[in-house]
């Protein structure tokens, strides 16, 4: 018969977690803490890498950056019949070329525009002087001339040094030929077959995987296209107003001004700040307190059209990355590559934006264009 057990015999045997003794908080914290360092860690080997590769992805960078700016006016011949090599071959003539020619035209403006501003900064020091005097303040006439001398025979003796730097920066532009000439090539080989390279590339990922990378990837490329496009309108638009105003209250090297403006809006939020703050001081010693005070309004009222009217409905959709992840990523590109970083950094961010979102969210993944004109159903096919 059997018989009863005694409960007091009965041995029961818990296995313990070796860290079923650590708090959960502590566990939770430790899991994101180990998690978040491979995560800084990866970025800063992707860094590391870049920093080595500059010479080569900056290039590439540049090359379809400039890809997303011509490829529609690309795509609009080869719907119109043009041959797309043909195609190709025109937009770059008309860009590169009108870019040389602008480039050309402010460089002659800012050097035939030089003695003008050099006078205005002399006469400027002088109603300076007078000024002290007739105000009765304690500065010292012949001190002020002195100063006002050693200003004179320094822009005198560096005015050569000026005009010389102009060519040294050409010469270093000769000198970084092979850069040039690789963006050059990689921007052909983007506009004529874009769609075979991202094909191509798309090859590496898995095929469970392969259709949703590709239609990610057309929609990253849709927001490098809007946010370029966009930036071009914007650069434009802010550049115009500040140069107008400043031709308006007859500020010495008002077009080299405003093209500094256009070159600096393509780096958001600081970019037209810095290039205005170029033309403020300008006002500022040829001019005096006045002048350099309607410039700054000039400048504010053309910032706040940019911000409220132009960002909105022209970058709205195309970028939707918050302001202070822009500052971020200047900060950063600006620490690994200088002004190029800061120029690449926030298109880097606003298609990194989309494309994640796209893959990882399952954010309304679309047919869109792939760079080279053609649309990424076809490509998924």
């Amino acid at each position: 018969m059997p018989t009863a057990t005694d409960p007091s015999d009965q041995h029961v045997h818990v296995t313990l977690r070796p860290d079923e003794h650590i708090h959960l908080t502590l566990r939770r914290v430790s899991d994101w803490t180990w998690r978040i360092l491979v995560i800084l860690l990866g970025l800063v080997v992707l860094g590391k890498i870049f920093v080595l590769l500059e010479v080569v992805l900056v290039p590439v960078a540049l090359a379809l950056l400039l890809a997303a700016l011509m490829s529609p006016l690309v795509d609009w011949l080869a719907a119109r019949r043009v041959p797309r090599s043909l195609a190709v071959g025109l937009v770059l003539v008309l860009v590169l070329g009108a870019l040389a020619g602008i480039f050309t035209f402010i460089v002659r403006q800012a050097i035939s525009g030089w003695p003008t501003l050099q006078a205005q900064v002399f006469e400027s020091f002088e109603q300076l002087r007078v000024w002290a005097e007739r105000a009765g303040l304690h500065f010292s006439a012949e001190k002020l001339e002195k100063f006002r001398e050693t200003t004179v025979h320094f822009a005198e003796q560096h005015r050569s040094d000026i005009t010389q730097g102009v060519f040294s920066t050409a010469s270093a532009l000769v000198e970084g030929v092979t850069g040039f000439f690789l963006a050059l090539f990689t921007l052909i080989f983007f506009l004529s077959d874009g769609r075979s390279i991202w094909l191509y590339l798309t090859q590496l990922v898995p095929v469970g995987a392969r259709e949703r990378v590709r239609l990610a990837g057309g929609d990253g490329y849709r927001t490098l296209t809007g946010y370029v496009k966009g930036t071009v309108l914007v650069a434009a638009v802010d550049a115009i107003g500040i140069g107008v105003g400043l031709a308006l209250l007859q500020v010495p090297l008002a077009l080299p001004l405003a093209s500094l403006v256009f070159l600096g809006a393509f780096v958001p939020v600081i970019g037209s700040l810095v290039a205005g703050s170029v033309a403020v001081l300008v006002a500022l010693v040829t001019h005096g307190p006045v002048v350099a005070l309607a410039t700054i309004a000039v400048l504010v009222g053309v910032m706040q059209l940019e911000s409220h009217v132009l960002q909105p409905l022209v970058l709205g959709r195309a970028v939707k990355v918050h302001p202070l992840a822009v500052i971020l990523a200047i900060a950063a590109g600006v620490v690994m590559a200088g002004i190029i970083g800061a120029l690449l950094a926030v298109p880097l961010v606003a298609v990194l934006n989309t494309f994640i979102g796209r893959l990882v969210r399952g954010e309304d993944l679309v047919t869109e264009e792939a760079p080279g004109g053609e649309e990424q159903a076809e490509i998924a096919g």
